[in-house]
């Protein structure tokens, strides 16, 4: 079936007579084409059916300062949410309505404005400038929820290593630099984990491998298998403590309170993605377990970027990893299934996920003496799930300008890893083109408003093994080209990332799509965290961590970067 189109349609009188209505309020002619559907990407689309339902919904009382001023507002925009489908429409001014519309789980709710919309997607934008001259010079994060509350998470730390660890001629230390990104589900717990643990476990091993190598006088630095084997250690390390090390707390202490605190992070599950680079070698390392991705972004000799996946997505869906499951576990037919690990989990490698890793035994006492579930029939040799890494290494060329993009699989659900390096690429070049007119150091130029055209990426999307395809477009059945779909009106590269995949130059697309309220958000896009890292020296020697103020969300108007000084300084 094909996917219906995503049309900011607006709703009929007799659609909305078939189904509920507004005191004759809403009236207006019903676009040609189908509504977003709301279906899983993994499901086809359902048909809409109206059923005649003539019931009502409750308006807001309005004030007598409203009422005097109604006759001057512009009429509203609204969207209708039901189990099927999504349209938007129009209140005439002044009127309003209630978010709740009745028990079947259908809501109207007032959509943002472009101005909301723009103001909900830069709340939790962040951007750092790092002046320490080793490699990287800025990097920018964005979050934006769809579930309540998000899921995801993520965190950041530059670690000044001494000459005891890693010899640097001519410098007294040198700069470990980590960046992750955390993709919960079933919760936020195993996320929240991980953001607070898995750099300080990874750079704990990290530190005895090196320290060892220094024992070989033959050797100035671990080779880099046993640095892969080193961050492998340190996510086994942590997913242990949080799956195994945890039963034996609650069982030491057997409390109903103690048992859910403790072993909240093991029930809800995480993906990690992990970058890891060195400043004396130059070398990134990205450490995946589960589906969130990084992406390398290189110009070439003509001017253009390339995109380069530096992981897989490891699911039931890759080929790779269904193998190794089915040899892991001979003769469980069902061990992938549609798939999904024993037809539930669609990472095959995450943190937590304790009901694919604990055994029968331990699940069924859990469930006896504290809470839980009745183990799967379909368990039969767990673990199934595993948190090793696979880890890939990229030498990095800071003055050629490559960037780093990580993020969480909601945003490879909406774009091809071209179309991400492209826009940020050619935000880039907005950029620098702006601090050539206005003399300012590039990351805070002006922006260009002209037609962009294509994007200045080269080679087309590829169905790779192990790579989400962004069927998300297809789902909301966007035709455009580039040149119509894509703006540049963002300081912060992640939030401009963001923007164009959620809408670009669709605006009602971008304010429908960040109306929803959760849950009905979440058929239609998950969480998204991204991450967009900058190699180079940059001009700010300082040695510092600062905030960029032009590309950080400022909570309040009086707020100062230097109330935020906590934070900047947990990132070195």
């Amino acid at each position: 079936m094909k996917p219906k189109q995503f049309t900011i349609a607006l709703l009929s009188g007799l659609v909305l007579a078939g189904a509920w209505y507004y005191k004759d309020s809403i009236s207006a002619s019903l676009g040609n084409s189908s509504p977003l559907s709301p279906s899983s990407p993994s499901s086809s689309p359902r048909p809409v059916v109206s059923q005649p339902q003539h019931q009502s919904f409750s308006t807001s009382a309005v004030t007598p300062a409203a009422a005097a001023s109604k006759a001057s507002e512009e009429p509203k925009k609204v969207i209708l949410i039901d189990n099927e489908s999504l349209y938007t429409g129009t209140l005439p001014a002044g009127e309003k309505v209630s978010k709740e519309v009745d028990n079947s789980g259908r809501k109207i709710v007032e959509m943002l404005s472009p101005e909301q919309a723009t103001e909900k997607l830069r709340r939790n934008e962040e951007s750092y400038i790092v002046g320490r001259g080793r490699g990287v010079w800025r990097y920018d994060v964005v979050q934006v929820p769809s579930n309540d509350p998000i899921e995801d998470d993520h965190d950041e730390k530059i670690i000044e290593v001494p000459q005891t660890v890693v010899p640097v001629e001519g410098q007294p230390s040198s700069d470990w630099m980590f960046w992750g990104v955390f993709d919960g589900h079933s919760g936020w717990t195993t996320s929240a984990k991980l953001r607070q643990a898995l750099i300080v476990m990874v750079a704990r091993e990290l530190n005895e491998t090196y320290k060892a190598a220094l024992t070989d006088p033959s050797a100035t630095a671990p080779t880099s298998e046993a640095v892969d084997a080193a961050i492998k250690k340190g996510f086994l390390r942590l997913d242990n403590e949080i799956v195994n090390e945890s039963v034996e707390k609650v069982f030491k202490n057997p409390s109903k309170l103690v048992a859910a605190e403790t072993l909240a992070p093991a029930l809800s599950g995480s993906c990690g993605l992990l970058a890891f680079y060195e400043s004396h070698s130059k070398q990134l390392k990205i450490a995946v377990t589960g589906d969130s991705r990084a992406v390398l972004g290189r110009r070439g000799a003509n001017g253009k970027w390339t995109a380069t996946a530096l992981s897989e997505d490891q699911t039931g869906s890759n080929r790779e990893e269904e193998a190794r499951m089915r040899a892991e576990h001979p003769g469980e037919e069902h061990v992938i299934r549609n798939g999904r690990v024993l037809g539930g989990l669609e990472p095959t490698r995450a943190f937590g996920d304790a009901f694919y890793k604990w055994s029968i035994e331990t699940q069924l006492k859990i469930k006896k003496e504290f809470f839980g579930r009745t183990p799967s029939t379909l368990l039969k040799t767990p673990p199934y799930v595993t948190a090793e890494p696979v880890v890939t290494t990229t030498q990095i060329e800071p003055d050629k300008g490559d960037f780093l993009v990580l993020a969480t699989d909601g945003l490879w659900e909406m774009l091809t890893n071209e179309e991400v390096v492209g826009l940020v690429g050619r935000w880039i070049e907005e950029q620098q083109e702006g601090a050539t007119k206005s003399g300012k150091p590039w990351f805070g130029g002006l922006f260009g408003g002209k037609d962009q055209g294509a994007l200045p990426v080269e080679g087309e999307a590829t169905d790779a093994t192990g790579q989400r395809q962004p069927i998300r477009i297809r789902q909301w059945g966007v035709t455009a080209k580039e040149s119509e779909r894509f703006v540049w009106e963002d300081r912060n590269a992640a939030t401009h990332v963001v923007r164009n995949a959620m809408g670009g130059k669709n605006k009602d697309q971008l304010s429908a799509l960040l109306t929803l309220p959760s849950p009905y958000s979440r058929r239609y896009r998950d969480d998204l965290t991204v991450e967009v890292i900058f190699f180079g020296n940059g001009t700010d020697k300082s040695g510092k961590v600062t905030i960029n103020e032009e590309a950080t969300a400022i909570k309040s108007k009086g707020e100062k970067a230097d109330e935020k000084a906590g934070d900047v300084k947990a990132k070195l």
